[in-house]
């Protein structure tokens, strides 16, 4: 009697939609070391069968990606990451609006059952403290309420907690904002784990 068994199933590839602005869409940087490339080919290096999406605009505010996040999630995504809200404290939008549209974003994957992974940042203290204070509670709460994955800091791969990117200097790029090819390397290394458990919670 011949025993046929069934083939295991191949896994399917996981597809990532990273919404977010100018530091996601790779500002100032060949395409091949922007973020996006460095965290497909990290990912790759840990075997991991993901596409990153790049969904990063440059100037980009939460209220910009709160209007393009529905048809930024087409059919074939499987999770999202959302790194959005720098923007929101260079013009210094009130932080009660940068909350609401982080949580429309959330509520949008929560309605299609895709699993989030939240990057948060701090404010500089450039409009004074109630304002930082408001703002750095915005990315951990929501991620929280959502259920979402939360990594606490964009810029703690470049040394640690720090709020000011100039501290970093050698890894950012001449206007101090934005990280060089070196820096971007970096920041993957911090936050590659976690976009690791965003691909577990992918069922």
């Amino acid at each position: 009697m011949l025993l046929i068994l069934p083939l295991q199933a191949m896994a399917e590839e996981v597809r990532i939609l990273a919404l977010g602005d100018s530091l996601t869409a790779g500002y100032g940087l060949p395409e091949e070391s922007g973020l996006v490339p460095q965290l497909q080919s990290w990912l790759n290096d840990q075997g991991e069968d993901v596409v990153i999406v790049n969904a990063g605009v440059s100037g980009d505010t939460t209220a910009g990606g709160l209007s393009r996040v529905e048809w930024s999630l087409t059919p074939e995504i499987d999770a999202m990451i959302v790194a959005l809200g720098g923007n929101d404290v260079l013009r210094g939008v009130d932080p009660a609006s940068t909350r609401q549209n982080l949580e429309g974003i959330l509520a949008v994957a929560e309605a299609r059952d895709l699993p989030v992974l939240v990057i948060g940042l701090q404010a500089s203290r450039n409009f004074g403290a109630d304002f930082k204070a408001a703002f750095d509670r915005i990315h951990p709460e929501v991620a929280e309420a959502h259920g979402a994955l939360y990594e606490p800091n964009f810029f703690a791969g470049l040394g640690g907690d720090g709020t000011d990117p100039a501290a970093y200097r050698a890894f950012m790029q001449a206007d101090g904002i934005h990280p060089n090819a070196e820096g971007v390397r970096r920041i993957v290394a911090q936050i590659g784990p976690r976009v690791q458990a965003l691909v577990d919670r992918v069922e």
